[in-house]
Parts: C-alpha cells; structure tokens; sequence
C-alpha cells in the first residue's frame, strides 16, 4: 500500500493580512517534510470561490514551488478541472511541471463539483461531463503529437505544436476524480486510475476495489489514445497522535471539513450565498454546538487515533486491495505543529509495514490484470454512499 498527502488549502474565517500567505508556506513545508518522511503521493486541489473550504484555484504554481522543495514524492494534480480550462493550457502547464519536477506529475482530471465554480467560467451542471470528455479527446494528443488539430463540439483547436511535452512518455500517469461508485466503474471503463474522493469504511472500499478492476479488466473504452493507469485511491481523513484521545483533540478541522463539504454539495444546483455574507466557520461552530454526538462520530471515524489504532484500521483497507491511501491532514484549523508531528509519527511507526506489502500487492494486481485472477462482480448497491444535503460523509472505519 502507497501513501499519499492531500490538500484543499482550507482556510476558516476570520482571515488577517497574513493568513493565505501563512496557508501556504506551511503547506509547502509539510510537503518538504512528507518527501524526507517517505509519502508516496501529494495531492492538490483546483478548485474556485469556495470560501473557508479551498483556496487552491491554481495548483500548478503550488507544486511548482513544491517541485524545488522536493525530490522524490509524487505530485499530483487532484484534479485539474477540465471544464473551466482551455485544453492547450492545461497540456502546457502539466508538461512544464514534469519538466521542472523530473518527470514526478500524476495528471488528475475531473469535472468541477457545483454552480459555484462552472457557472463563472460559462459551464452548466448539465453540460459538464460532455465537456470533460471532450476535453480529454482534445487534450491527451497534444503530449505526443507535434502538430495537433481538434474540432469537437465544445472546443475547437487549430493546427498547432503544444510545448513544451512532458519528461514521461507518453504523458503522466492519468486519474479521474470519482465521489461515486458509478464513477469509480466509468474510471474502470476508462482505463484512468481513480481517485475515490468519498470516505469509506473497508467493506465498501472492498466493493469500489472489485467494481473498479472488473470494469478496467472486462469492459475498458477508452476516449482514445492514451496510456492507461490501473490504480485505485481512497481519501481518509487523518490525525496520528499518541493516544486516541489525543488525536480527536488535535482532529477537530475534520468535522469542520465534512460540514464545508456538505455546505458545497447542498449547493450543487445552484449559486450559494453572496461572497462575504456568510462565515463558514461561525456556522460550523453552532453547528457543532448543537450536534455533539454527530461531532464525536465523525471523529471516530477515518484514520484518526494512536499508531496502533490506525495500523489496525489500516490492516482492513489492506485487505481489499486498495492502490493508495491518501491522508487529509490540512483541514480546518488543525495547526501546522500538529499535521508535522503526526506526518512523523505515522511514517516512522505505521507506514513501513505497509510499504513492505507493497510488492505483493502489486504481484496481486498483475494477476487480475492478465486474467490469472478473476474478480467476483459484487453487489454494490449496498454501498452506494451518496452526499445527501443532511448526511454527513461516511468515513472510513
């Protein structure tokens, strides 16, 4: 099992002169930190106006900077959106970002979540998977050919040479962001790796494994011609402490992350209240006043508690096949002292055992690749978590 470190760059209210600037650069200090440490992955986000919840709308020039404080962790885009980006600049961006980081890119895609963010950029809800898919026909070539034209019926691309390309041929390793188990089957179905951003206990994730590989195995179309990625990756909110209960204490962005998230999806449909009129985090925190058990459960879920408690949990997810789990630390307002000291707990008592197995694991997906291991198609309608507008996310167990 591989590791990876995932960022939103969420910022609660009230904000000073310095706050974004402070976001930051401890966040590019952690990640220093993870590549020492011997994380596998760092994910960032593209997201737009979402107040207190994300101020990552480009994370190119975030792991761009990261590129020079790092040499050997992953950087990942998780996800650039498709549907807000003219398909050369994105072609551009990614390629000079493999360059400037030896060739170290994930290419992470998707679609952009809510109105919030597409209807600014002229994109509508409806529209936005065509979009993406569109997307991906025109972007994809633009790595390995040097003269590419593209007529589809959302861009339109003339005869030109992208550059520069990318250090891995034929194009960095290629993900699509996936929050439900159709779209975990439709990455299958598209040879993209997938980045499950849902949280799941490991029952489920057993289920989103086997959907996943049966669909990548049996019934892969791809849009067209690019290398495909047979990988599956689960975010799980994180804290590591000493204790369990030390941990909870130190976790309490999680539960300020989970009703951002829900604040975001109840608006999926539509604009959300004017910028400034609403502070997230003081209605986080009636909310948490008036909900004392659903803020104890959240903080028992996910992998949050002593090295002990989560190499126990970690052993469930290890059993259903999972490729990577990716590890949200950065939310609310857990301190930057607190995500470093559990970034060093976790990787010097935790994630060696789990990196020893990563050998077998992979002797495991070359099996069910090549046919020599056929995996069961299981029911999965028992599993189909969904982000009701009053549910708060699953999280792993």
């Amino acid at each position: 099992m591989k590791f990876g470190v995932f960022y939103e760059l969420q910022l609660p209210k009230p904000w000073g002169p310095r706050s974004e600037r402070d976001l930051y650069h401890d966040a590019l200090a952690q990640l220093e930190l993870a590549d020492r440490l011997g994380y596998d992955y760092a994910w960032e986000v593209e997201h737009h106006f979402l107040e207190e919840y994300s101020h990552s709308p480009a994370p190119e020039v975030f792991l761009g900077a990261a590129s020079q404080r790092t040499r050997r962790i992953r950087l990942g885009h998780g996800i650039i959106q498709l549907t807000t980006n003219h398909p050369a600049r994105v072609a551009e961006r990614v390629a000079c970002l493999d360059l400037l980081s030896d060739g170290r890119v994930e290419f992470g895609i998707g679609e952009g979540a809510s109105i919030t963010e597409l209807g600014p950029f002229d994109r509508s809800m409806e529209e936005k998977r065509a979009v993406w898919e569109d997307a991906v026909r025109c972007v994809l070539p633009m790595f390995t050919h040097e003269g590419w034209e593209y007529s589809g019926p959302h861009f339109q691309f003339p005869l030109r040479n992208v550059l520069p390309k990318p250090l891995q041929r034929p194009h960095p390793p290629l993900w699509v962001a996936c929050s439900q188990l159709e779209t975990i089957e439709m990455a299958g179905r598209r040879g993209m790796g997938a980045l499950g951003f849902q949280f799941l206990s490991a029952d489920a994730a057993h289920a989103w494994v086997h959907a996943y590989y049966n669909s990548f195995v049996k019934r892969q179309e791809k849009l067209c011609d690019y290398q495909a990625n047979p990988n599956i990756a689960i975010v799980s909110y994180f804290m590591c402490a000493e204790t369990d209960e030390e941990a909870r204490r130190r976790a309490d962005g999680v539960t300020f992350f989970q009703f951002a998230l829900r604040y975001y999806n109840a608006a999926k449909g539509r604009e959300r209240a004017k910028p400034g009129t609403v502070s997230l985090w003081d209605e986080y925190e009636a909310w948490k006043r008036a909900n004392p058990e659903a803020v104890e459960r959240a903080l028992h879920g996910g992998l949050i508690g002593s090295p002990e408690t989560l190499r126990r949990k970690l052993r469930k997810f290890e059993g259903s096949n999972i490729d990577q789990v990716i590890l949200l630390n950065q939310a609310g307002n857990n301190t930057h002292e607190h995500i470093c000291e559990s970034l060093e707990l976790f990787a010097q008592q935790v994630m060696p055992e789990f990196h020893a197995s990563e050998p077998a694991h992979q002797e495991w997906k070359q099996k069910v690749l090549t046919g020599e291991i056929e995996l069961e198609e299981i029911d999965t309608e028992p599993f189909r978590e969904r982000f009701g507008p009053n549910a708060v996310p699953v999280a792993a167990e």
